[in-house]
């Protein structure tokens, strides 16, 4: 059976445009998403990036719910590290007040961002939030109703003063960690194959569903998969709306940060041998080509993986070219 197909996104800054411009593209996004009848759609959590407007995902959260009518919206993922749990509760408390059983909650322990601005967003040293994070994020999970959990000091605290429901809550990652930390709760987790390729998926996995201890909310392992995509009429076409990602990964490679580059920009970069062997583990963009090649690099991604989910990311230039991906990737998948 056909698993369910979901949306991951950023809010890319494209060369010649403004942040609004990013955060609008996204809401279209997702728009689409929402006709096409994509499971979920995820926004980022980076800061401090030229390319990335989607620094505040509680924020852009709540405009995309409400420009929305069906899909779920959350996080991929919030980085607890930044932040402190009850206020992360609140937030999320909040989100699924104004639009119940359609938040989810992603969380991730990686900073999102150079350890300069981590320490700048946490006001410490960066080091001192990641250790206490297993304590953060169980403190987290009893604000949100989990009763399994002792909340100890917390126990007198609530996110919300009557909740009806809370939001889903994920365990992201793209190593081992994550993956033992959502066995050990119960939760079901995302696995950022997107920009982890050349990590130990299988194993990650492996230690994920053979660690697995049932939760009231999860009673089996539960797995979503990135993947980074763009399709287009043609292959050759896919693959000149994909140089603008393969920029940007080199750009985070070499520290040489700057906003989405158009594809004839791209092309016409002159990339070193010391280039092309960085894109060869990390390529931007893992499958492009026509919705039906996309479709079966999927298919064949879910085989390998097992995974009950997918979830569809890539950086593109123009917001149209991730619309108009949707649309095909939607159509080849369900057939």
């Amino acid at each position: 059976m056909t698993v369910p197909l979901s949306v991951l996104d950023l809010a890319t800054v494209r060369e010649g445009h403004s942040s609004a411009d990013a955060l609008r593209g996204t809401i279209e996004i997702a728009r689409t998403a929402d006709e096409l009848g994509y499971a979920r759609f995820w926004v980022a959590e980076h800061h401090n990036m030229p390319a990335v407007a989607s620094t505040s995902p509680p924020v852009l959260i709540a405009a995309v719910a409400a420009q929305t009518g069906r899909i779920r919206v959350g996080s991929g993922g919030v980085m607890l590290p930044n932040h402190m749990p009850f206020v992360v509760a609140e937030q999320f408390a909040t989100l699924e007040a104004l639009h119940p059983g359609r938040i989810d909650l992603g969380i991730g322990r990686a900073p999102g961002t150079d350890q300069a601005t981590a320490a700048a967003l946490r006001g410490v040293s960066p080091y001192l939030t990641v250790e206490r994070f297993p304590e953060h994020l169980q403190t987290l999970l009893a604000l949100l109703g989990d009763e399994r959990i002792d909340a100890g000091d917390a126990a007198r605290l609530h996110a919300t003063p009557a909740a009806t429901g809370y939001p889903e809550v994920w365990m992201l990652g793209s190593s081992t960690y994550g993956a033992q930390v959502a066995a050990a709760l119960g939760l079901p987790f995302c696995y950022a194959y997107h920009f982890a390729t050349s990590s130990d998926v299988d194993g990650a996995l492996h230690l994920y569903r053979s660690g697995f201890k049932p939760s009231p909310r999860f009673p089996e392992p539960h797995v979503m998969v990135s993947a980074s995509v763009i399709a287009a009429e043609t292959t050759e076409e896919a693959q000149f709306l994909a140089g603008p990602s393969r920029i940007m990964a080199l750009s985070l490679r070499t520290g040489r940060l700057g906003p989405i580059v158009s594809p004839e920009r791209a092309a016409a970069v002159e990339l070193s041998d010391l280039d092309r062997a960085m894109l060869d583990s990390l390529p931007g963009t893992q499958f492009a080509g026509t919705g039906d090649e996309v479709a079966a690099a999927l298919d064949d991604l879910v085989t390998r993986t097992g995974a009950d989910e997918l979830i569809l990311a890539g950086t593109v230039h123009d917001p149209a070219t991730r619309q108009d991906t949707l649309v095909r990737v939607a159509k080849a998948w369900g057939r």
